[in-house]
């Protein structure tokens, strides 16, 4: 208790300690509120924010994050929103569960996985049924979300094509096929326009047509393993439920030595065993 210059008695405010700041900081952060007209998904804006408070050291190491419902009321959105940015986090391997507990963001950041540059479609390729591929989307993002502008090397605020397309064998889908590509600079070719069902067959996936157009050039490509579900936007075009298992590959690809292609396949056990070519080069 302090008193002021007239001898009255002033109470004086008690300072914060360093996790109580940490605390406000963190709700701060998260509470900002969510463009709601970008044209990027609500559930991939809140895992950009999330991803965005592990990068700045906001949301730290080892700690517990708040739980799906307090996120929801922070960032302004549904729970189911909620639930699968978590997800889409856990399944990259930024945050860990604990059952009964809580999640926590990771101690470490996820690491990059085994390189084997070729199309989901030829990894899932079998001779006596053939796949279809059927184009569900060709959007442009601005702005693109966190995780892709951080994997593709871009500037925040910037454009990417998103385009995803479902393979399906004998008319049951197996996996779904989310790609990401910087938007063009004036002048250079648009391989989002060139993906659109109106000007392209569905026979392909853009790594596809990257691959013939750059051939050797394009390249070395990492891929990494999880397991995970496709949760409730991606179960919908896959014709499964949302907490059916899956494995999710993550894969990357450079040219001329920049981040240039980011896919993420979802792949359910319907479309039998897969195998990834290793070398020593």
């Amino acid at each position: 208790m302090r008193r002021d210059s007239c001898g009255r008695a002033r109470r004086t405010r008690r300072p914060q300690t360093p996790s109580e700041s940490t605390v406000d900081d963190r709700l701060t952060f998260l509470s900002r509120p969510l463009p709601r007209d970008s044209g990027v998904p609500l559930r991939v804006q809140a895992h950009s924010r999330i991803l965005d408070g592990i990068r700045s050291g906001t949301l730290r190491p080892g700690t517990m994050i708040p739980t799906e419902t307090e996120l929801g009321r922070l960032l302004g959105v549904s729970r189911t929103v909620v639930r699968e940015a978590l997800m889409l986090l856990e399944e990259d391997g930024f945050l860990t569960a604990r059952r009964g507990v809580g999640r926590f963001v990771a101690d470490t950041p996820p690491q990059a996985g085994l390189h084997r540059l070729v199309p989901i479609e030829e990894l899932l390729a079998a001779p006596s049924t053939p796949l279809r591929l059927r184009r569900s989307e060709v959007t442009r993002q601005t702005p693109a979300p966190t995780f892709v502008t951080e994997e593709l090397g871009l500037d925040a605020g910037k454009s990417t094509w998103f385009i995803e397309t479902v393979l399906l064998r004998d008319d049951e889908p197996i996996a779904l096929c989310q790609e990401h590509l910087a938007a063009p600079a004036s002048g250079d070719l648009d391989w989002g326009d060139a993906m659109r069902p109106e000007d392209a067959p569905a026979d392909h996936t853009l790594l596809a047509l990257l691959i013939r157009h750059h051939g050797p050039a394009l390249g070395p490509a990492t891929v990494r393993i999880t397991l995970g579900t496709p949760g409730p936007t991606r179960a919908t075009e896959l014709r499964t439920g949302p907490a059916e298992p899956a494995i999710v590959l993550t894969h990357t690809a450079a040219l001329d030595g920049r981040p240039f292609y980011l896919a993420k396949h979802i792949v359910l056990a319907a479309a039998g065993p897969l195998t990834l070519t290793q070398n020593t080069l």
